[in-house]
This record gives structure tokens, sequence and C-alpha cells, in this order.
């Protein structure tokens, strides 16, 4: 098996979106009013009875009212005054890669207090664009493609508002990076630093390109005449709530348990503020030509279309403006607990998720307005529980540093060995929405439209693929790796291994009964209804069983939870089975 995984992106299962857009993204990126598209507004119910093409905005507001919030928000953690500060000398570089924000960014803000100009760049890396590690899915899909377009497109233009701009190349980075350096006398290359593998061999490949390059000593940050040297790489970690130097343990000795992890940092540790750039970052490096934000026809995609469903928005400012629209404007975060397993909508939960994976977003900067929210307003299980799920991402992430690899293997962190089928037509009809339960279908078809799918729709398809098929779970991994707007491997591979028993928490056979999640979460069949139409006309008790006739032979028996078997049958089959039925499958 190979060692290197190839596959670089990223999945918490928080929620997740699309975009569908026929501008031009240097057109996103220069007009504000061009980079949304109208939809119906998101305080609208999404239900069965909805058109089949109605979409719903995330965030749901207009270009004005997200450009007023964006720029509140910006102020509201900008430091007071940049005017008193000691810089740096020469440049810096800032490589941008899931961290597509200027707010609570630390590479950024160390870029700048170490050099008198910053160079900020992304590389279009073609590998991201390659193929999943064992079954050849394609790496990034359509949907999460044109979402971190945009995400581009607005972190080029805060940049610019700020005195900056984003320099976008195609290439790999160990190519551009080391040629940039050498070009502008760069003293250091600032990055967040990455867990996984993929990630972590472009890192050492940019850092080995980097020591070929030697400056000058007149273009070095404090020249010493009697030297030369090469740019360093600096990577700096930003990518969770808790820092991973405030751990009160090695991550080597991290807890299998998660609540053993939740119950320790929150003792032991604190949550570090957001950091504080100033307004203005400039000047820039002297660069002739910036780039464009590149269009799907560039990355050789078809660009999607949207047609029902949510449709998120990407880039930092929405991602602000999500914040405010649900913390504040909406009053949603008081109640988030009570409707965090809703299925169908744009408001049962945060849906902050593509955002944070694409780093438009820091989880540090939710935990200050979560903060601020119960100073300005309340406090309770509903709040804490927001900085709960988050808790559940930073262990995923801290995970991946102590098992690396073991994430992406068949047998997973504790090497289990199971007999898993790698049935294609059994695959396709899970992956395609046709096995002939409506609840597995609906949330496959939201999946391939929009890309997202309801944290109880991912524990329900999840566990119907792995414990009613029996199919390999990687194969569900790598169909989420594609499809999911808010993909990251820690969180995505995490919680598959977590699924299918083979993570690191020894608890296995984890079975969620489609009968029981349906009459539970969907009992009047709304959520399924919408995402087939075709159930519409039947009774609200029939739609989630309708049976061949009325809608398609089921591929395959349910292992447990029978609608047509007596509950107690079926109670006594998981007994004598082993398994139990799963309450809580954490992200």
């Amino acid at each position: 098996m190979n060692t290197l995984r190839i596959s670089f992106s990223s999945f918490p299962l928080l929620k997740t979106l699309p975009n569908s857009s026929s501008l031009k993204p240097a057109q996103i990126a220069a007009n504000s009013a061009h980079r949304r598209i109208f939809v119906m507004n998101s305080s609208s119910k999404l239900d069965s009875r909805s058109s089949s093409s109605s979409i719903c905005q995330v965030p749901g507001l207009e270009s004005e009212e997200m450009d007023r919030i964006a720029e509140q928000m910006f102020r509201r953690y900008e430091s007071p005054s940049s005017s008193s500060v000691k810089r740096g000398k020469g440049v810096a570089i800032v490589w941008f890669r899931n961290d597509l924000r200027v707010l609570d960014n630390e590479a950024l803000y160390k870029a700048w207090i170490s050099s008198e100009a910053v160079l900020p760049v992304y590389c279009v890396d073609p590998r991201l664009f390659g193929s999943t590690c064992y079954f050849g899915f394609p790496k990034t899909g359509a949907l999460r493609a044109q979402f971190i377009v945009e995400c581009l497109a607005d972190l080029k233009r805060n940049l610019i508002n700020r005195g900056l701009n984003l320099l976008i190349q195609h290439g790999k980075p160990e190519e551009i990076l080391p040629s940039l350096a050498k070009a502008l006398g760069a003293h250091t290359v600032y990055a967040q630093m990455e867990t996984c593998s993929e990630e972590l061999y472009v890192e050492r490949m940019v850092s080995k390109g980097l020591k070929t390059v030697v400056l000058s000593p007149t273009s070095e940050k404090s020249a010493k005449p009697s030297s030369a040297r090469s740019p360093t790489l600096l990577l700096v970690w930003g990518t969770t709530m808790y820092h991973i130097d405030d751990l009160p343990f090695d991550t080597n000795s991290l807890p299998d348990v998660y609540t053993q992890f939740r119950k320790s940092v929150e003792a032991k540790c604190a949550i570090r503020d957001c950091i504080r750039l100033p307004a203005l970052l400039g000047p820039p490096a002297s660069i002739d030509n910036w780039g464009c934000v590149p269009s799907l026809d560039k990355l050789e995609l078809q660009p999607p279309s949207v047609v029902k469903g949510m449709r998120f928005i990407g880039g930092e400012s929405a991602a602000l403006s999500r914040i405010y629209e649900y913390f504040w404007k909406k009053d949603l975060l008081r109640i988030y607990k009570e409707t965090r397993n809703g299925m169908l909508g744009p408001d049962y939960s945060t849906k902050f998720s593509p955002w944070l994976a694409s780093g438009s977003i820091s989880p540090r900067l939710i935990h200050e307005e979560v903060k601020r929210y119960e100073k300005e307003r309340e406090a309770n299980q509903s709040t804490y529980w927001v900085l709960f799920e988050l808790i559940w991402r930073d262990y995923f992430r801290f995970l991946s540093v102590k098992y690396g690899n073991s994430l992406f293997h068949i047998g997973g962190p504790r090497k289990v060995e199971s007999k898993w089928s790698q049935d294609k037509n059994l695959f396709e009809s899970w992956r395609d929405g046709r096995t002939g339960y409506p609840l597995i279908d609906a949330n496959m078809k939201e999946l391939s439209t929009t890309g997202f799918m309801s944290n109880r729709g991912r524990q329900i398809v999840c566990s119907f693929l792995v414990r009613d098929m029996g199919i390999d779970w990687r194969m569900g991994a790598e169909w989420f790796e594609t499809c999911l707007l808010d993909y990251d491997p820690c969180s995505n591979y995490g919680n598959w291994t977590y699924g299918a028993g083979v993570g690191n928490d020894p608890r296995e056979d984890r079975y969620f009964s489609i009968p029981k999640q349906a009459q539970t979460y969907d009992p009047e069949g709304e959520y399924v209804a919408y995402w087939l139409p075709q159930l519409r006309m039947l009774p609200k008790d029939k739609r989630h069983f309708p049976g061949k006739m009325l809608y398609m032979e089921q591929v395959v028996p349910l292992k447990f939870g029978n609608a047509a078997r007596p509950q107690s049958q079926d109670y006594a089959r998981r007994k004598n089975f082993g398994g139990r039925q799963a309450k809580d499958f954490k992200r």
C-alpha cells in the first residue's frame, strides 16, 4: 500500500454547499454585485411543495448588505493602529492554501510584521484536480471547485481593499514559490501548517526547492555581509480552535475517546484570541501581472448549476455574513441544539463548514462571536453546543497528526480486518440515489446536486453503505471527497473510519436504522418528497417505504430495522448480532 495518499482537500461534518455562475471569475472579483445570484430568500422554507427549481442562497442576504456586514466585521477584528509597529525588512511571501481569509490569519500577520513588502500567492495545483487514491474519482468536483473560485475572488478583493493583492499562478507550489523567492529576494515563505500526507509532501518539496535558492546579502532581512542564505518556509498552526501547542498532552498521547479529549482541553486549555491585523497591509511586492481568478473552463471542469436546494456563496465576506445572519439577524444560535439534526432548509444548523474547510473563516473567530453573543444576549446549551461541535473538528485534526496515513487505510487506525465488497453496481446505486430507500436516495441526490448533506444524512448514508450494503467504506469516503464543499481530509476520513467501525474509538457496529431515522427526523416525509418529487402525491406515512410499484425495488434488504418487522423481533436480532444502534455519530 502506498505511503503517500494523493488527496489534497477537507470535510468537517458541520454542513456544505456549492455555486453556479455564468460570470467570469474576474468579473466576480471586480464587481461585488456580480458575486451573488438572485435566488429565493433563505428565510423561505424549503418543503415538498416547493418548486423543483427553488433555491436558497446561503447566506440569504442581498449583495449590499453582505458587503456592509463584512466591513463591519473587518473593523471589529482589526488592530487599532499599525503606525507604531516596528516592521522587518525585505519581502515576505504568504502562500495561501486552505486559509483563504484575511481575518485571524497568523501567516499573513507574520509576513506583514517581518517585512517591508508582502506578496500573497495562491498556486492552482493541478494535483488538486487529479483522481482519488484508490478508486479514481475526481479529487475536486465542479461544485467545490466553483466554491473555491469564489473564495479566491473574494480574497483577492479583500486584499486589494487593504493595500495588497493576490498573485494567482497555475502550477506546483514547489516550482512556483522558489522561483518567486529568487526573483524578489524574499527571505521567508509563510504558510498555514497542514497535517495529512499529500499536503506534508508538498511542504517538504517547497522547503527543498527554497534551499536551492541563494539570496544575495543585500536581499536578506537582516543582511550579514559575510554570508548568503536561502529563503525559509515558516509554517504556522491555524486550523483549529484550540492551538496544538496549548494541548495538555502530546499528540502521540491524544485520547482515543472524544469525551476524554474534550473534558481535558476544556479544563486545562484556553482558546487564544484572534490575531488582529491592521486595516492596511501594503505595500505589496512589485509584480507586473497578478494573474486572474481561474474559470472552471480553465480547470477543465464543466461549470455546475445548482437547480434546487441550497447554494452557498464562497468567500470570507459570505462567511462573515453567515455568522451575522445566523447569530444576530435571525437569532438562531439560541436554539441550535434543538434544531441541529434537521435535514431540510438553510437554518436548522449554522452551515459554517464549507467556509471552515476552505479557511474562509477561522474557528477562533466563531468562538469569539459565540462569546459575544453569550455576553450580549444569552448563554445556554445551544451556544455551548456550537463550540462542542468545533471541538470535534479540532479532535479529528489532531487525530490526523497522531495516526497519519492509517486514517486512509482500509483497516483504519486500529488495523481492523474486515471483508468489504467493492461491487460496482451496488456502489453506483448508492452514489446515484437509486437504492430503493427514499431516505438514502434523497440524501445522495442532494449531495450530487448541491455539494451539501446534513450531518444526520451523512450518518445515515454511511451506515447504509457499510452496514447494509457491506461496501468498502473508502469508496464512500472518496465519493464524499469528490462532492462535498466542506471536504477536508481529517474530518472526512475521521468520520468514515468512525462510521465503518475501524476508527480510533474502540466502539464498533454503529447502525442507523432507516425506519427509525425516518420516523424521528423526517416523520412526514417532507425531505424525501422535496428531493424525490414523485413521492409528493403519496400519503405522508407512505413516503419512506412506498414499495417497488410506486417507487423502485430495494437493492439490498436492511440488516436491521425492516419496516415490516415487529420492533421486538428487530431488537432481538440486534441483540443476537451484538451490534448497537448509534445515538451520536460525531464530527
